[in-house]
């Protein structure tokens, strides 16, 4: 069949192929006419063709057109003297699949609107396949998912080549369906394992979009079996995987565990690692599972060790993972870096968690207010308005510390015992030392500074003093604090003059009014 040239002729002749091979099998061919749309270079055509496969393909699958179990070579079936109804399922079953993987390619065409549609025609086949399946059940009442159809989905979904973040957010809204959610976890484990496999130097934009995949997926906490399916079932079985919140939960840590395995770049390391805490390991069956991935992280040094400091926190609370040389290892974290990372507030926040226990030896606490102390004498204001309520916290929780700031004979500043070089602080002699730094700080050309750190000159108050508030206090808020409390009045000796020449009721007086 012949058609006008341009969209609007290409969408005409996509009707009329519709309608003739909906309504009579001898008019089958016309699908070649409506598949070979889908390879226009024209945008507009091949959204229209999309459009066309969507009902076509949808109206054939619930009339049971297609060919139902292993679906043999279109070859073989056509040379054989099987009946002319079974030659014709598995013909359209072929042109099916040619049209469900051409659709996979479209998710990377250059049109979003393409890529969107084709996204929404490959879920509604989905859909529409396990509603009615292709395959025979193995046994009655079998559960049947398209799953060699939702590989297509999740293959180009996670592309080597090209960015699908937004493409991905759309994909999201389908993730709130137990059956979609169990099947992508499923899917993208296996799509992990073969990429890397493959390909050892995967490109950043494959782990970027896999991982853009793998974080939207996000568990129920509650133990109840899942029954809201995106392909509609009359009765879930108990027999069934997909009903089963721990089946979700090993499915999800296999998906975890075959991503994080890989060497990933040090980018997406980091993103990892700030969602690990609350959106990874509670819904792990098995999170101690990520023990060695924490403690590898943990040894980087850097932000990536700070990161990494929530997942280990969960570990030790909620899990009884012990950590040899702990403290030691967040002692030699200090340095003069931390008040300018991104990450300062979660740092401070789990290290005021971690020295919180009283049963800590004084050893240690003097070790952390000591080198915090000799730090805080090199920080910009706003970090230090949290440091020095930090560091009396110390103080007021361990009463054995309190010698720091009551030594009567402390040492001269170039005889301080305290070795800042020491990486064990219990070889560091912090005890011995004193909190001299708080006296300097005292005459610090901020206020706010000197008055927090005049507090330690007084009686520390039992209840401690919250930093959450301090925690996220930046330059720029610190700057609008001063600017907002305005000048304060000072008495003046003398008349202030009412205009610019000192006359009043004249022309400078009404313009120029000093104020």
């Amino acid at each position: 069949m012949e058609r006008e040239p341009g969209p609007e002729g290409a969408r005409r002749a996509l009707g009329r192929w519709l309608e003739a091979v909906l309504a009579s099998r001898g008019q089958a061919n016309a699908v070649f006419d409506i598949l070979a749309v889908l390879q226009s270079e024209d945008q507009e055509e091949v959204r229209e063709a999309v459009r066309t496969c969507s009902r076509l393909f949808g109206a054939l699958l619930e009339r049971g057109e297609l060919f139902v179990g292993q679906l043999p070579s279109e070859e073989t079936v056509m040379a054989g003297s099987r009946g002319a109804m079974r030659k014709y399922q598995v013909w359209m079953r072929h042109r099916y699949h040619s049209c469900c993987n051409r659709l996979g390619e479209l998710l990377a065409h250059s049109s979003f609107q393409v890529k969107e549609l084709a996204l929404s025609t490959l879920m509604k086949f989905v859909q529409l396949e396990g509603t009615h399946p292709l395959e025979k059940p193995k046994w009655e009442g079998n559960y049947l998912f398209p799953r060699k159809l939702f590989k297509v989905v999740l293959g180009g979904l996670l592309s080597p080549e090209e960015d699908h973040s937004l493409l991905l957010s759309q994909f999201r809204e389908h993730l709130e369906y137990d059956d979609i959610r169990y099947h992508t976890m499923q899917a993208a484990a296996d799509a992990l394992a073969r990429v890397a496999d493959r390909d050892p130097e995967v490109s950043l934009t494959f782990w970027n979009n896999a991982f853009t995949l793998l974080s939207a997926v996000s568990l129920p906490r509650q133990g109840r079996n899942l029954s809201n399916f995106y392909v509609p079932r009359s009765g879930p079985s108990d027999k069934w995987k997909v009903a089963h919140l721990r089946e979700h939960r090993k499915a999800f840590q296999a998906m975890w565990l075959s991503f994080l395995k890989h060497k990933l770049p040090l980018s997406l390391y980091k993103k990892v690692l700030v969602i690990t805490h609350d959106a990874i390991l509670p819904h792990m069956a098995q999170p101690t599972l990520l023990i060695d991935f924490l403690s590898s992280a943990y040894d980087l040094g850097g932000a990536v060790s700070l990161l990494a400091l929530n997942g280990l926190f969960v570990l030790m609370h909620k899990h009884n993972l012990e950590y040899p040389d702990f403290y030691r290892k967040l002692y030699g974290l200090l340095d003069p870096s931390i008040f300018h990372v991104k990450y300062r507030a979660r740092f401070f926040h789990l290290a005021d968690l971690f020295l919180s226990s009283s049963h800590l030896p004084a050893y240690l606490v003097a070790a952390f207010a000591k080198r915090l102390a000799r730090l805080a004498l090199t920080a910009p204001p706003e970090a230090l308005l949290m440091v020095l309520p930090f560091i009396c916290n110390l103080l007021r929780r361990h009463p054995a510390c309190r010698v720091l700031v009551h030594r009567p004979q402390g040492p001269e500043l170039d005889a301080d015992p305290y070795d800042p070089a020491e990486e064990d602080p219990a070889k560091s002699r912090a005890l011995e030392s004193c909190l001299w730094e708080l006296q300097a700080l005292q005459r610090h050309y901020h206020p706010e500074v000197s008055k927090a750190a005049s507090v330690i000159n007084q009686v520390l108050s039992v209840p401690e003093v919250s930093i959450a508030p301090l925690l996220e206090l930046t330059a720029y808020e610190l700057f609008e604090q001063d600017l907002n409390k305005g000048p304060r009045p000072v008495p003046l000796e003398f008349v202030p003059a009412q205009g610019l020449l000192g006359r009043q009721d004249d022309l400078c007086t009404q313009h120029f009014t000093l104020s």
